[in-house]
């Protein structure tokens, strides 16, 4: 899968595009990650990528010529679709997660400072998308969010390509808990069943874990599935 990012700070991508899963994906092969830098396409000599807003108020509006440059760059290479990562947007869940991995190609906008011109989201984007309720101060860590989630559910990222299919959300609940070795630590002891050897034991314990993680931690879950 592919993901053109427009960004005025790819750097902060350099972790992240070289360790865990999204690293190895994208040096495998199983994802490509191009940057675009909107500063790249401004006209003057200082690079200038942002501006006071018309009508005053803080904070500072991303320019529309450069990132129209910088977005028209990538669209040569990505057909997909272009996101504009704001909180406007319908709120990311792994159900798009899931939708999004059916694609090819995906174009990313991360906006700073106050905002973009509204005029580029009129022009270029094709949708928009929250990762949640509340502010960052840039689109940077949402593009990463986003694009973390859905190479999960891409072929060839994970190791065990069923393991998304127990995780939490892929049944509407949570994932059940989980335990490890030792057997006993600090005096807290493992659940049996799930040294029993028993597997449909330990499935049904599963099952049921989840629901009571889930009803206690995120009964809302619960009641979206009614």
């Amino acid at each position: 899968m592919r993901f053109d990012i427009i960004s005025i700070l790819p750097k902060i991508f350099a972790g992240f595009s070289e360790f865990g899963v999204c690293g190895r994906a994208l040096q495998n092969g199983a994802a490509q990650a191009q940057f675009w830098n909107p500063r790249d396409y401004a006209k003057d000599r200082h690079r200038t990528v942002d501006d006071r807003p018309f009508g005053g108020g803080c904070g500072m509006v991303m320019l529309a010529e450069p990132l129209a440059g910088a977005i028209e760059s990538a669209k040569e290479q990505n057909s997909g679709d272009v996101i504009y990562l704001s909180p406007r947007g319908e709120v990311f869940n792994d159900a798009l997660a899931r939708q999004l991995a059916t694609q090819k190609e995906l174009i990313l906008i991360c906006g700073r400072y106050r905002g973009v011109d509204e005029r580029v989201i009129n022009t270029y984007a094709t949708r928009c998308i929250s990762v949640g309720d509340y502010i960052l101060s840039g689109g940077e860590v949402a593009a990463m969010a986003l694009i973390d989630a859905v190479l999960r559910h891409c072929p060839g990222v994970l190791g065990d390509a069923d393991s998304v299919n127990e995780e939490s959300f892929a049944e509407g609940i949570l994932d059940a808990p989980c335990w490890t070795r030792p057997e006993v630590w600090r005096e807290q002891e493992a659940p049996k069943v799930l040294l029993s050897g028993n597997h449909k034991a330990t499935l049904d314990w599963r099952r049921k874990a989840a629901e009571e993680l889930t009803r206690h931690w995120r009964p809302d879950l619960l009641c979206e599935k009614k």
